[in-house]
């Protein structure tokens, strides 16, 4: 070997050993990544150097930053830097999939080197390697799935049932499901279910369609407490119209489903048609985790003194399902799901003792459990609404709230610094006063008025009669969509809490004392994407209160793109799970439990997700700015 075939190939071995601890090229085989590496070039770009123009013709080059920092500027902007790239990571991916002109202006921020492949091997490339196609297409998507693996390696889970929760739900059926007609007498029902041994029988149609089921918990209830004849159909006395999942429906959907419904048998169809049944069992029938044991004790208490506790159990069975890699979307939600039915049933108990007026009222979730995106650590923001009500009946009902406020403090749930709780008078309103309050922040638009928009428009109903709150969300909806005033503060308001991304840096940190090189997930993370969601929320007339949701639901209405949206939903829910790990972190060392982090200590992957999460909320507030330019 020639002294000239010895540089080149240790040239080639370098650059190998570098792109292997990155991603995609760290999921690529090895013939693959060989064949990227024989086909790349090294060019050096010396600070403030264009590599790429807005606008003209495609892009000739993909190009992957081997040292040195990249900046995408607005064109029309000078000095206006978007975005910042640093080692490892690639661009334009935009352009190169869809044969267009780049949308920013790329300079070198520093003396710069990057490795080039042409653009005929990029697409050759993306044919070849699945794991860099995948990766190029979905990009977020893809970084994510490697950090939920990584998650599942550091909670040294059983590999048998690392994906128990994305497996499809069909895969738990462990047998043929009983199924009977409308007409079949309760008898004949009840012995068919005796002899297979199960606890629920599924109501069928001629065509196998599910129209009913009914429990063995239903029975004692129904039939025996009731006194029905057993001659009597089964009919009668069945769940009419069950919730039913699609057999290829994720395990966790069927889990969400049995929280948000307090159902613990879910009919599985395939066209429409029956084919199986699961319970909460068979979801955990591998681990000794029980959502079923949990509900079954909240609903079962008569003793407020007892809920605390449920309420750890809640805490302890978020922990297991972080540990099994369960998404943050998931996640959260089942968590909101769970603190829901304790609140619930604090509420109930007490309105048992509180000698309550016959005034038709509706406790209100606020803030982030009014957004069901509760983590593992939440304070109170709650409300009351009633129908009217005299000064005396308003003096019980305030006296109950804070009985109820209290109740809660006791299971964990702080109260609220700000006084944003039923307790409060100003938070305990009829309806023509919510709808007066809610008026007056709509005309005055000035900051306490933006501030408390942000907590009390999240609102949704959580105890009692539903309708007082819909009756609410109607005329707020109807109020404010063609408010383009206020919405514009709105945004103005939201677009000044910049997502922290660093010029010199990766991040921007604070400097402050015992807060010194941390940022704050909640405040700098995922409010730019709550309060945007909000705004455009409010702007479309849409009902929703969850962030994804806002954000899919305005999509719908504006025919925004949808991959957009997707990566927009994408990052807001993984910086989520990074505050739900940080927690979990804190609690398990016995540490204060907040929302602050240190992004060095970070793993790179994390890292890197971290400050592609928020480029994507520069994004979504650059969206939400154009809608609101006059």
């Amino acid at each position: 070997m020639t002294s000239t075939s010895s540089f080149t190939s240790s040239l080639l071995q370098a650059t190998l050993e570098t792109l292997r601890t990155q991603a995609p090229f760290s999921g690529m085989a090895e013939v693959d990544l060989e064949w990227l590496v024989e086909r790349l070039s090294v060019a050096y770009f010396p600070q403030e150097t264009a590599l790429l123009e807005a606008g003209g013709t495609p892009p000739d080059y993909l190009f992957i930053i081997k040292q040195g920092v990249i900046e995408g500027e607005a064109p029309g902007r000078a000095g206006t830097r978007l975005l910042q790239l640093t080692s490892g990571e690639m661009f334009p991916l935009g352009a190169l999939l869809t044969g267009r002109a780049v949308a920013n202006r790329y300079i070198a921020a520093s003396d710069t080197f990057c490795y080039r492949l042409a653009a005929a091997d990029f697409h050759v490339l993306l044919g070849r390697s699945r794991a860099f196609s995948d990766f190029c297409t979905r990009r977020i998507a893809s970084l994510l799935e490697q950090s939920r693996r990584a998650v599942q390696s550091e909670y040294a889970l059983a590999q048998d049932d690392e994906n128990r929760f994305s497996r499809p739900v069909r895969s738990l059926i462990r047998q043929t499901p009983l199924s009977v007609r409308p007409d079949t007498p309760l008898a004949e029902a009840l012995a068919a279910m005796d002899v297979a041994r199960l606890g629920s029988v599924v109501v069928c149609d001629d065509e196998a369609h599910p129209i009913g089921i009914l429990t063995l918990k239903d029975v004692l209830r129904r039939v025996t407490l009731a006194g029905i004849p057993l001659a009597t159909p089964i009919a009668a006395v069945m769940t009419a119209s069950p919730t039913t999942l699609e057999g290829a429906a994720p395990v966790s959907d069927a889990l969400l489903m049995m929280a948000r419904q307090g159902i613990h048998h879910v009919p599985l169809v395939e066209g429409g048609r029956l084919i199986g049944v699961i319970s909460e069992k068979d979801v955990f029938a591998l681990r000794r985790l029980s959502m079923e044991g949990i509900t079954g004790a909240i609903a079962r208490a008569e003793d407020p003194s007892s809920l605390p506790a449920l309420a750890k159990d809640i805490g302890a069975l978020a922990h297991n399902l972080l540990a099994q890699g369960m998404n943050a979307e998931n996640l959260t939600a089942i968590l909101s799901s769970l603190n829901d039915r304790l609140t619930q049933r604090v509420i109930e108990l007490e309105s048992r003792v509180a000698n309550l007026p016959d005034v038709q009222w509706c406790w209100l979730a606020l803030g982030s459990e009014g957004r069901m995106e509760q983590t593992l650590v939440t304070d109170q923001d709650n409300a009351l609404i009633y129908q009217s009500a005299t000064e005396s009946e308003q003096a019980i009902l305030l006296a109950f709230a804070e009985r109820v406020n209290q109740r809660l403090a006791d299971c964990g749930f702080p109260l609220c610094k700000g006084g944003i709780m039923a307790s409060n008078p100003k938070w305990c309103q009829s309806v023509e006063e919510w709808r007066a309050t809610f008026a007056n922040w709509i005309h005055r638009s000035d900051a306490p008025a933006l501030l408390h928009a942000s907590v009390f428009f999240d609102f949704r109903p959580l105890y009692g009669v539903h309708a007082l709150s819909d009756t609410l969300r109607e005329w707020l909806n109807g109020s404010i969509k063609d408010n383009r005033l206020f919405l514009k503060r709105m945004a103005e308001n939201a677009l000044a809490n910049h997502p922290p991304l660093g010029l010199v840096r990766d991040f921007v940190v604070s400097s402050d004392g015992a807060q010194a090189h941390t940022l704050d997930l909640k405040i700098n993370g995922i409010t730019p994407f709550v309060d945007a969601a909000r705004i455009f929320a409010l702007y479309a007339g849409v009902g929703e209160t969850g962030t994804a949701a806002r954000l899919r639901a305005a999509a719908r209405a504006w025919k925004m793109s949808a991959d957009e949206v997707e990566a927009w939903v994408a990052a807001f829910h993984f910086i989520q799970l990074l505050r739900v790990r940080h927690q979990h972190l804190a609690q398990t060392r016995g540490e204060i439990v907040g929302n602050r982090i240190d992004p060095e200590q970070l793993n790179a992957l994390d890292r890197r997700i971290l400050k592609e999460a928020f480029r994507q909320a520069r994004k979504l507030q650059a969206v939400m700015s154009s809608y609101f330019e006059y």
